[in-house]
């Protein structure tokens, strides 16, 4: 029987991997890599192992008896503190994976990056896995800098130690399932109404559950030492707001103004909200990150990988009906 290890199991995208892991793999046995017990993960192929990517004998001890690996494990956060914690959980994290799973003797692996290490511009133009790495573009954030030194990392490993790692690129992960906002706050800000100006910039958006598919490809068909962005539509931060404030039926902002003068706005705003007993959420980086273009070129993981994505609108509807729902 295989057994395949996850690490990141319990974020969003890793939630609707494991679903992914029980249709596409029912004859498989699962092993989490989990900070703590989850029972309600564990089952009769479900195994969870109490440990830390950033512990290499909790690493080494999950990786024994396995035969592939799915390396989720990270956080995403948008603020500039915290560059340490980051770099330790992302970058050496992810050497804690590569040696664990050359000393298991794994067969193959998938790590998970992200489309912002370079399908990020100041221009709205299209980029693939052969666009450089964007430091220039995203300097300031600690999040997407220590995912670059970490898939830099693993690509090391792949071409000098061998390695049989398959990296993936998703972008911006939108729907149902993300308990702790980590992908989708944005929408509920839209929802709660802070998003007041249209943000100059573009985003591209992918299906999670599309994105969980493409990982299970990447596994399959992906070729090792290779990037494989997964994404889905790209649209302006207006053409996304239109069509959510569509979908939400609510009315849209139809202020458009400098990036500075957005954040002196939110600055003030930040400041007085609380004196009528609310708050305001949308922070200078989130404006900052809207101030750019995400776009990137899926050719290469539609053309070796047979990913595919459903339409954006289904997504945002079903992101905005979890929302909703309180869940």
């Amino acid at each position: 029987m295989k057994t395949i290890l996850v690490t990141g199991a319990t974020g969003f995208l890793g939630r609707w991997l494991l679903e992914t892991l029980r249709e596409r793999e029912p004859d498989a046995r699962l092993r989490l890599l989990c900070r703590q017990e989850r029972p309600e993960l564990a089952g009769d192929s479900v195994e969870v192992v109490v440990g830390d990517v950033q512990r290499r004998d909790d690493v080494v001890r999950a990786c024994m008896g396995v035969q592939q690996v799915y390396h989720l494990a990270g956080l995403v956060d948008r603020s500039p503190a915290g560059h340490w914690s980051q770099y330790e959980l992302h970058v050496e994290g992810m050497r804690n994976v590569c040696e664990a799973m050359l000393e298991a003797g794994v067969d193959k692996g998938v790590y998970v990056s992200t489309s912002g290490v370079n399908a990020v511009g100041l221009e709205p133009a299209e980029r693939n896995e052969e666009s450089p790495y964007a430091q220039d573009v995203i300097h300031e954030w600690p999040y997407y800098l220590s995912k670059i030194y970490a898939e830099k990392l693993a690509l090391w490993y792949c071409r000098h130690r061998k390695l049989p790692l398959t990296i993936v690129n998703p972008s911006l992960m939108l729907g149902p399932g993300d308990e702790r906002r980590s992908s989708t706050q944005d929408v509920e800000l839209f929802l709660k109404g802070q998003i007041l100006v249209i943000p100059v910039g573009g985003l591209n958006l992918v299906d999670v559950r599309d994105a969980a598919q493409g990982c299970w490809l990447a596994m399959e068909k992906g070729r090792v030492g290779e990037c494989y962005l997964l994404g889905g539509a790209n649209l302006t931060f207006h053409e996304w707001i239109l069509r959510a404030a569509k979908i939400a039926k609510v009315s849209p902002p139809k202020l458009m103004m400098p990036t500075w003068a957005t954040i002196l706005g939110a600055r003030v705003l930040r400041k007085v909200m609380p004196w009528i007993g609310k708050s305001y959420d949308f922070s200078d980086d989130s404006i900052k990150m809207s101030a750019v273009y995400w776009y990137c070129d899926t050719t290469k993981a539609r053309e070796e990988l047979g990913f595919k994505t459903r339409d954006s609108n289904q997504t945002l509807r079903d992101t905005i009906e979890y929302l909703r729902s309180g869940a």
